[in-house]
């Protein structure tokens, strides 16, 4: 028979085992993010706005079925939910853009920098003081995309999607930059209101330089697919799961996004990594992982 202390820790167990599954299996649905894009034939920016025009809708949906905003917060921080929303829609289009002419393996790793890049300049962005073993994640990050960059250059392999994919890198520091002014309005909230903003940006860049979008019927379904489930449902899970997880969890089972796009582009879109791409895949999630981990571990 079981007590009720046991009854509890049953219970906690249980949570702790679904957070884990739903934030793994958000991880693993971003990580087919470039595998659909391949599968689209509209431009980098009109997949983008579809899926913010998409997700934005679900996200909100399901900000008000919970209780909905919380205007006090919003209000307090909206100068940064909108820039937050203007660097997410950016971020996404130079990334698209990035699998496209680049190819979803370097891109992916490349915009995985972005992370290091901003933990890097967090002495002058933040006054954070840096150590020793932060200052090494970020070498060890340096040395990798010398690797990756260095070998497209020697491959010949497009040099407009290497710099399309350092330029998603940066948009994406930028985003981790304005989020960590974002403190009072909750994660889903924050999630809807920047997926909007970022449909709003989105569009205005369309309307400015490709047009609306032309779906054929082979697109719908993954457009539907990078709106409903890669977008809709991944942001439930990650921030259901968020929820119940340390930083240090959270931070090491982020790495499971880039490591599954590479698994998924060498699977299905037969994309093959030379060694010393590999050498630099291994380099920038290993000195990543190292680094974030050691953050977190201090201000926890």
């Amino acid at each position: 028979m079981e007590t009720g202390d046991e009854t509890v820790s049953g219970h906690q167990n249980n949570r702790q085992f679904r957070a884990y599954a739903m934030y793994m299996l958000a991880m693993f649905i971003f990580g087919t993010n470039g595998l659909l894009v391949s599968h689209i034939s509209l431009e980098s920016s009109q997949i983008v706005l579809m899926r913010t025009l998409i997700g934005g809708v679900l996200v909100t949906g399901m900000v008000l079925i919970r209780g909905g905003f919380d205007k006090e917060n919003v209000s307090r921080e909206w100068r940064p939910l909108l820039l937050g929303g203007a660097a997410l829609g950016l971020n996404w289009i130079a990334l698209f853009e990035a699998y496209r002419l680049l190819n979803v393996s370097l891109a992916t790793l490349i915009y995985y920098a972005g992370p290091i890049l901003t933990l890097l300049c967090s002495p002058v962005l933040f006054h954070e003081k840096l150590n020793g073993r932060q200052v090494t994640a970020g070498a060890v990050v340096a040395v990798g995309l010398v690797c990756i960059s260095g070998s497209v250059v020697l491959t010949g392999m497009n040099p407009a999607g290497l710099l399309t994919a350092v330029i998603s890198a940066l948009f994406y520091a930028a985003l981790i930059v304005v989020n960590k002014r974002i403190t009072h309005t909750g994660g889903m909230e924050t999630a809807a209101i920047e997926l909007d903003a970022a449909a709003v940006v989105t569009l205005v860049y369309v309307l400015c330089t490709s047009g609306l979008p032309h779906m054929t019927a082979a697109d719908i379904p993954y457009i539907a697919a990078i709106g409903v489930i890669n977008t809709g449902l991944a942001y439930y899970l990650y921030f259901s799961g968020l929820q119940s997880l340390s930083g240090q969890t959270v931070a090491l089972l982020s790495y499971l996004d880039p490591v599954s796009a590479l698994c998924f582009s060498a699977l299905f879109l037969n994309e093959m990594m030379t060694p010393v791409q590999i050498l630099g895949a291994v380099l920038i999630i290993g000195g990543a992982v190292f680094g974030e981990l050691n953050r977190r571990r201090e201000t926890e």
